[in-house]
Formats: C-alpha cells, sequence, structure tokens
C-alpha cells in the first residue's frame, strides 16, 4: 500500500508542476514559473522517496531527498521574495 501512496504523490507534484509551467506559458507570470519549479523539485522528491523506499531499499537516499526539497522550497522563497 505504501509504493501505492508514494507513487501518487510523485504523479501528484507531476501533474502540478506540468500544469503550473503551462499555465506560464500562456500568462508569463513570474509567480507560476516559480511554483513551477518548485513543484519540479518536490517531484524530484518524491521519485527519490520512490526509489529510496520501493526500489533501493538497502541504501539511504534521505540526504538526496533532502537536497532536493531544499532546492525547491528555496526556488519558491527566491520568487516570492524577490520577483515583482
Amino acid at each position: 500500500m505504501a509504493k501505492l501512496i508514494y507513487t501518487l504523490c510523485a504523479l501528484t507534484s507531476f501533474t502540478c508542476a506540468w500544469l503550473l509551467l503551462r499555465s506560464y506559458l500562456r500568462t508569463k507570470s513570474k509567480l507560476l514559473f516559480w511554483s513551477g519549479l518548485c513543484f519540479v523539485g518536490l517531484t524530484a522528491n518524491n521519485v527519490l522517496l520512490v526509489l529510496d523506499r520501493v526500489v533501493f531499499t538497502g541504501n539511504d537516499l534521505s540526504t538526496w531527498r533532502l537536497m532536493a526539497a531544499l532546492i525547491a522550497l528555496g526556488l519558491l522563497l527566491y520568487g516570492l521574495i524577490y520577483e515583482k
């Protein structure tokens, strides 16, 4: 059951990233761009979670997962603070 939930989380974050970036291409709103990039990073985080918990059970990928999440949230924070 956990495999299904991890996979659905990755697919949901990918769908959010795709919708945000597609909307950015239409409107050219900077906040949509930074939000889309954040969700790309969160998708990477969720894919690494699936790889960590399901595929490579012997290896610990938590450092890589945390780095992906940190970069993703850093991009969103940059977009919220510095873009007008």
